[in-house]
């Protein structure tokens, strides 16, 4: 990828980003600290059930001297843990909604107003994909939770990883299976571009275990994309078709047989 010449940017969208392009350095410490503060406040509402049951609870498990007191305080902050958990499932999803989060197509330099829903959307992601979102992968509650943050998925389709980036740009169809520590995210980028693209994974498709999908790549209906592999920005696996290797490549029917 050549390198990236602020001319290439689109004419910027308004005030905030002039001011982005105009100084990315401070830009980037600002993002920065309102992320923060967001997640801040995101934690906290989602701790809020628990510690409210939790005050009721422990001065009372406290005061019994029993020798089942202290089994008892030990499943209690199990208990209290997974509902701070479920309870960040929800928050998560209601900031998202409630932030400018909304991802669009876009080809152009990191520091432009174009990222910011980016960087806010994946933050909030990634705030559950790194706790607590591995606890409920391959349930309908990691289902509920992808498609809550905007992921469109259709029926009967099995999910076993929590490897998203961008979830708001993906659609998956109905029937698809996709393996554990496959990787799809809806951007890349280098040499100071960055380059959001949709993910589109047809129906019935089968995406490997440990596969990566990277963004503006679709595959086709009944696709079989073999574990580890890779398919780089632009590809386009037609219906029916194998792909494997990395970068990928369509394997014939002559060659797997």
């Amino acid at each position: 990828m050549r390198a990236f010449d602020p001319s290439d940017n689109p004419p910027a969208s308004g005030l905030i980003d002039r001011l982005i392009r105009r100084f990315p350095t401070a830009s980037h410490a600002v993002a920065g600290s309102l992320l923060y503060a967001v997640v801040i406040v995101a934690l906290g509402m989602a701790l809020l059930p628990a510690l409210l049951i939790g005050a009721h609870t422990v001065p009372a498990l406290l005061a019994r001297h029993a020798w089942w007191q202290w089994p008892a305080l030990a499943a209690l902050a199990s208990a209290l843990l997974f509902l701070w958990g479920f309870s960040l499932l929800v928050v998560v999803p209601v900031f998202n909604a409630l932030l400018p989060t909304r991802l669009r197509p876009f080809s152009g330099g990191y520091f432009t107003g174009a990222s910011l829903p980016w960087y806010l959307h994946n933050g909030l992601f990634y705030l559950v994909r790194y706790t607590f979102l591995p606890f409920v992968t391959t349930t309908p509650i990691g289902i509920w939770f992808l498609r809550a943050m905007g992921m469109r998925i259709g029926r009967g389709t099995h999910v076993t990883t929590e490897n998203f980036s961008d979830v708001c740009m993906i659609t998956v169809g109905s029937d698809v299976a996709i393996g554990g520590s496959a990787n799809i995210f809806c951007h890349y980028g280098g040499a100071g571009r960055l380059v959001i693209a949709p993910v589109i994974i047809g129906n019935r498709a089968t995406i490997g275990e440990k596969a990566t999908i990277m963004g503006d790549v679709i595959v086709g209906e009944g696709a079989t994309i073999l574990a580890h592999a890779a398919l780089l920005p632009g590809t386009r696996v037609g219906a029916g078709e194998r792909w494997g290797g990395a970068p990928a490549r369509r394997i014939s029917p002559a060659e797997w047989n």
